[in-house]
């Protein structure tokens, strides 16, 4: 029983890491201490549910991953965060970008 429960824990851990690599953007931790990789978890985790929170709350068509995805490549735009996770992406980049010149036809 004890070897049981005990193989119980450690799947439920091996979910949770399995879980933070497909959800969180957690390439490396900066630091080793235990407080350290702790923090930035909490920091990641609290990411995740802002994001997910604000989906929610506006109504948002886009996956958590895509607006997550927009949120990192844009932080230091001034841009409205409404605006910016509702605009369609693949239709507003080729009228951006329709004066530019073409390498390959």
């Amino acid at each position: 029983m004890t070897i049981a429960e005990l193989f119980r824990c450690r799947w439920k851990i091996e979910l949770f890491f399995k879980w933070i690599k497909q959800h969180l953007r957690i390439k490396a931790f900066y630091g080793t201490s235990e407080n350290a990789v702790k923090t930035q978890i909490w920091i990641a985790i609290t990411m995740y549910v802002l994001a997910a929170i604000i989906k929610k709350q506006l109504k948002l068509e886009p996956s958590l991953y895509s607006m997550l995805q927009i949120l990192s490549v844009s932080l230091f735009e001034k841009t409205p965060l409404f605006q910016l996770l509702s605009q369609t992406e693949p239709d507003q980049m080729e009228t951006d970008f329709s004066k530019q010149l073409k390498l390959f036809n």
